[in-house]
């Protein structure tokens, strides 16, 4: 063999070591790449086999084309490093580094000269890229950050007091210019950024909360809004949180982070982080999502007219007096929903912009659609067509087409479902299938074609036709890649296709730390995705806290995820779920993030309905993606004693989960 490698380099040491191979017998022995080369950046959760088992890795060549490089593998042949000169020089310029044969991290060198200046979390490691061009070892600025990694480097960095760190995460003045923000906002927000250093000692001089033991636990956030550039703020769109938060142990605490914002692929903070503590209170968010002054612009807005505000004035007093759904009756629902649909008919007519009339309209089919899928306005569905047909005949071309059509779908799918007979609701499900596969044809730029395809997918799924859901999936996320949807479909391709692979999930604890399931290797693992609201998961309950008590000593183990949604604070929704736990006698350990089925947990494998139950066994590979507590029954002894347990025909049961 040539000069495959000539370098390399310790991203944990201060001297670079420089190799040289001329055979396949001077490859270096695995135990030394796995023990002194680790990832230049902090919160890299990578595999490392324990001592006893090093003996059991391998270190080969690969090559493909003009690169080459060190594959390191692990006992059971899950790649756990790659050594890379991926530009053919002869010098390693990319260490690459796995958790459960998939790719989390990577140091790069991209000026040759033998040192990482970038550095890239990928995949279950996350979506940084940061940018090292002094080669210190220490971000000095982001390529690509998104707003929960950037709350994280933001704690991580007000734990330390780095105020370099923290000072890469501030947005700064030509950021502002960037984004064409205007000069007396611009002068606001700078304002909160000045002093990063002088905020950062009275914090630490001051707060109990912040100490050298604090550790994010998650980033607590409503969706990202957009400001439209005719509002006046910026010369562009701008994308903003308005007021985020990050939940912090021990406590749990709340630190507030506030207003965030997106600057080509980086979210930016525009205050220092401040810790909720004592009597303080939780302030408002910054000055973006406010309402514009008259000194900040005279272009803020449209004027309105007298009858127009005496008519916003009245919607506001009847949504204030509502009637509750489950308490109203039948005529007061439809009444109250009748009068605000015609409320905002009448304010699209008064208003004089297209933009104003298209939100008047949005926002009655919008209320129109809810009424009918909760049964309070049956009617709705009526009008929702009728406002349809009326603007197909007027503007053809509208972009709220497309929005009333995907509604009127959806509207009509519920109300048609109802029926009781199981020929006509499969009718009604196959109608539906056509409609969603219609307007996705016709309107594939539409917002709402993500969910379409993503609806189709889950259809398709829970017909058994995994082929033609994953289908589905794929398509999604190659058309739509930047939305949620994509990002669900793509976990679900990984769900369908987890049979026989490493599993791997961390998520925050419900109660402190992290839970990693990479930590129950070794046992036979089962992944229970539930939440109080499913009845199926409370009754398999009982069975499984019984498995659990027969078979933990032989080495099973179970670990939860929550996705639950209940009302409150961080603080209220831990100490319900932890009383749910303890009233049900729950032993386990309980992954819990916020966002329900929208959470991470649940979208990194795309969980669709519960229960969920993937069955892991002791090398960390998935025995079945969909397993049942009859199945569990079956299967665990062979599991657990593959010489003395069941018939080997249980777990051939599970061939196709």
């Amino acid at each position: 063999m040539s000069r495959a490698l000539a370098t390399v380099i310790c991203s944990g040491c201060l001297a670079w070591q420089a190799m040289t191979f001329v055979s396949a017998a001077e490859l270096p022995k695995p135990e030394v790449l796995l023990q002194t080369y680790a990832p230049r950046q902090r919160s890299v959760e990578i595999e490392t086999p324990p001592a006893a088992e090093l003996a059991k890795c391998k270190v080969e060549v690969e090559r493909r084309g003009k690169v080459s490089g060190f594959l390191v593998t692990g006992p059971a042949g899950q790649v756990l490093r790659r050594f890379v000169d991926a530009d053919g020089d002869g010098n390693v310029d990319q260490w690459r580094y796995y958790q459960h044969g998939i790719e989390v991290y990577r140091d790069i060198d991209t000026n040759k000269n033998l040192k990482p200046d970038q550095a890239r979390w990928l995949n279950l490691g996350g979506s940084r890229w940061g940018l090292d061009p002094n080669e210190d070892g220490k971000i000095d600025q982001w390529k690509s950050l998104s707003a929960a990694e950037a709350s994280r480097e933001a704690i991580e960095a007000l734990v330390a007091g780095d105020v370099a760190t923290l000072q890469t995460l501030m947005i700064t003045p030509a950021d502002l210019r960037q984004l064409g923000v205007n000069a007396a906002l611009s002068t606001k927000i700078q304002e909160s950024t000045d002093d990063v250093a002088g905020q950062l000692r009275a914090i630490h001089a001051k707060s109990k909360l912040i100490t050298p033991k604090t550790k994010w636990m998650r980033f607590d956030a409503q969706m990202p809004g957009v400001i439209p550039a005719d509002d006046g703020k910026a010369s562009d769109d701008l994308q903003v949180y308005e007021n985020a938060m990050v939940v912090v142990e021990p406590g749990p605490g709340l630190v507030q982070i506030g207003e965030m914002v997106r600057v080509g692929e980086v979210w930016k903070l525009t205050q220092v982080p401040q810790p909720i503590e004592g009597a303080q209170q939780i302030t408002a968010g910054g000055v973006l999502m406010q309402p514009l002054l008259a000194d900040i612009t005279a272009e803020a807005g449209t004027p309105v007219t007298p009858e127009m505000q005496k008519l916003i004035e009245d919607l506001q007093k009847l949504d204030q007096n509502q009637p509750v759904l489950g308490t109203a009756s039948r005529e007061a629902l439809a009444a109250y929903n009748a009068r605000r649909a015609d409320m905002l008919l009448n304010l699209m007519k008064l208003a004089t912009t297209e933009e104003e009339k298209s939100q008047f309209l949005r926002q009655c089919v919008d209320g129109l659609a809810a009424a009918v899928q909760t049964d309070a306005y049956p009617q709705g569905l009526a009008q929702i067509k009728q406002l349809e047909a009326n603007l197909e005949k007027t503007s053809p071309q509208s972009p709220v087409l497309p929005y009333i059509a995907y509604r009127r779908i959806m509207s009509d799918y519920t109300v048609e479902m109802k029926v009781d007979d199981a020929e006509q609701r499969a009718k009604v499900q196959k109608d539906w299938l056509t409609a969603l596969t219609e307007f996705v044809k016709k309107n594939p730029d539409a917002d709402d074609a993500a969910d379409a395809m993503l609806q189709l997918g889950i259809a398709e799924e829970f017909g058994g036709k995994l082929k033609e859901a994953t289908d589905w999936y794929r398509q999604l996320s190659q058309a739509r890649p930047d939305t949620p949807e994509a990002n669900k479909a793509l976990g679900a391709i990984r769900r369908l296709e987890l049979k026989g692979k490493p599993f791997a999930l961390t998520g925050a604890g419900l109660t402190s730390g992290r839970v990693n399931t990479a930590a129950y290797r070794g046992k036979v693992l089962l992944v229970f995705y539930w939440a109080t609201w499913c009845q199926p998961c409370k009754e398999d309950l009982p069975a499984l806290r019984a498995m659990y008590q027969q078979y933990r000593s032989q080495g099973f183990e179970i670990v939860g995820v929550c996705l639950d949604i209940p009302p409150g604070t961080p603080q209220q929704q831990q100490a319900e779920l932890t009383k749910y736990l303890n009233d049900n006698k729950v032993p386990w350990a309980q992954i819990y993030e916020p966002g329900g089925l929208e959470s991470p947990p649940a979208v990194q494998y795309g969980v669709i309905s519960l229960p969920t139950m993937i069955l892991v066994d002791k090398t960390g590979t998935v025995v079945s993606r969909n397993s049942s507590v009859d199945e569990l029954k079956a299967v665990l002894p062979q599991l657990l004693d593959p010489k003395g347990g069941a018939p080997k025909a249980a777990a051939n049961n599970l061939n196709s989960k």
